[in-house]
């Protein structure tokens, strides 16, 4: 039986040096050669009770660059200097080991940097080779022929300034329940904790006092080092939750979907991409547990952002999206509809019938009347949609809504989402120029379309999450539960250099009275 080890690689020629060994220490911090712009973690050996080991790539000043986790399932992590901006010299690699033989799982004072030894294990790697966003490998001497095109559908359309990002401090240990109270975290600090401005990302509500921030994109093209927050809506305030649930965590990315499924309790994360990495993969956060899991599916599924996912029956109907094509090719949208089974792990394509929408990505879709997917929108470069698609769950049938009043201009990355049975809201989005702040009702009763002002809602913005969820409300009587169903809006940005981190409530019957 092979001992247990996590080795490193640094560079394209480096050869692995040994990090961690099974009877070593649990905890190490190694410094990144100067030179060095790629590096490669692996594991080797039987993991036994070994959890993971957690993964962070810091900058000189000790902030994670980026986050990673080396699991039994997810044996290797790969972080390239092209894809991580800040980037710089004085990087460093900080390694905890969690279950087996650690000695104390106490908070501890990081060791001084390593200068490690070389040490080949039995199964030595190639020199690592720099991949395509289809995951395809090329040879060094292409790397230089590489150019931008098809980069316009997976760029956030937001004028870069050169505002920093702003760093979190102080997150919680990973003893620290999830569900701790918010007046127990205000005591632990001085100041209140947010999330960084960003846009591109998802907000999900799992019950009437919670939602889950994941992901998001935020200045000068940086994603977000703080991607997991926890909402708790009686006080509208923040807990940083990133380090609060186990398992192998999400690599950071925009434009993915995240859905709760009621009935299991458990929150499904598809697809997205990060630079030039582009995802297909799905990964569940059961939040009984708290713990990540990833999913090892069969079937076929393109890697695609900007698309939907809707909940239906316990499936994800995953529509549209952009997903990449091999240069000099631009990246291209998608028309297909693609169904995952969580119970078997299986991805499938149904046969659908009807008028299918054109291709497109960065549009809404929101489930009406538990049967029906009405999407609309997005854009496929350089059009911008402004139709309505209705998906019959049914009979699996697209048809042309044939809608009467004033439709929202063509746009998207726009908000969206259900205020009734028969009702929901688009509001903001993108046009191909600027951000946009109106906001319109759709009632599917009438096939009607209806603009509202709400003041509340008067700030451009595109990227942005909304979301409708049951709150509690000290103003309800007993009788009717207590509680109402509010409207909630998070970041975006403006397309003028600014990306929000403002939280926006507003009173569902605000919204439908307006109309």
């Amino acid at each position: 039986m092979e001992e247990f080890g996590v080795y490193a690689v640094f560079g394209l020629n480096g050869p692995p040096q040994k990090l961690l060994s099974a009877n070593g220490a649990s905890r190490v911090c190694v410094a990144v050669p100067s030179d060095v712009r790629q590096v490669v973690l692996f594991s080797s050996g039987q993991w036994e009770q070994r959890i993971c080991v957690n993964a962070q790539l810091n900058d000189a000043d000790r902030f994670p660059i980026t986050i990673g986790k080396l699991t039994p399932y997810n044996k290797c992590l790969c972080w390239e200097q092209w894809e991580e901006d800040t980037w710089k010299d004085n990087v460093t690699i900080s390694l905890s080991l969690e279950g087996g033989n650690v000695v104390s799982t106490e908070e501890w004072l990081e060791p001084e940097l390593l200068t490690v030894k070389e040490c080949t294990p039995k199964a030595s790697v190639p020199p690592l080779s720099v991949r395509e966003p289809n995951n395809k490998r090329k040879r060094d001497g292409d790397v230089k022929k590489e150019t931008k095109a098809g980069q316009d559908e997976n760029i956030c359309p937001n004028v870069e300034k050169t505002t920093p990002v702003r760093r979190v401090r102080g997150q919680t240990k990973r003893s620290q329940s999830l569900f701790t109270s918010s007046t127990e975290n205000h005591s632990n600090n001085n100041e209140a904790v947010s999330p960084s401005g960003r846009w591109g990302q998802t907000l999900c509500a799992i019950d009437a006092q919670t939602a889950i921030l994941i992901g998001g994109q935020g200045a000068r093209t940086q994603f977000c080092k703080d991607p997991m927050w926890k909402l708790c809506t009686e006080d509208l305030s923040w807990v940083p939750a990133e380090t609060l649930a186990e398992g192998p965590t999400p690599d950071s990315r925009m434009g993915h979907t995240a859905v709760y499924d009621p009935d299991s309790k458990r929150i499904f994360v598809f697809g997205g991409s990060k630079n030039k990495k582009w995802f297909n993969d799905v990964h569940i956060l059961d939040t009984q547990s708290w713990r990540w899991s990833m999913v090892e599916a069969q079937g076929k599924v393109p890697p695609l952002a900007y698309h939907t996912c809707s909940m239906f029956r316990g499936e994800l109907f995953v529509l549209g999206g952009v997903f990449p094509c091999p240069n000099p090719e631009p990246d291209g949208c998608s028309d297909s509809l693609y169904i995952f089974d969580p119970h078997l792990s299986i991805w499938y394509q149904p046969i659908v019938t009807g008028s299918r929408p054109s291709p497109r990505s960065g549009h809404s879709a929101c489930v009406m009347q538990e049967r029906k997917i009405y999407m609309f929108g997005g854009w496929d470069t350089p059009i911008c949609y402004n139709d309505m698609y209705m998906l019959d769950l049914g009979l699996m049938e697209f048809c042309v809504v044939k809608t009467s009043g004033t439709a929202p201009s063509p746009r998207s990355w726009h908000g969206s989402a259900a205020l009734s049975d028969t009702k929901f809201l688009i509001h903001g989005g993108y046009n191909g120029n600027n951000a946009l702040s109106d906001a319109f009702i759709f009632d599917t009763d009438s096939s009607s379309w209806t603009e509202v002002t709400l003041p509340q809602l008067s700030a451009p913005r595109a990227g942005h999450s909304i979301i409708t969820m049951e709150t509690n409300s000290r103003h309800r009587s007993e009788e009717d539960g207590g509680t109402r169903k509010t409207l909630l809006v998070f970041g975006g940005g403006d397309n003028e250099g600014s990306f929000y981190c403002d939280l926006t409530t507003v009173s569902v019957e605000d919204v439908l009275a307006a109309s």
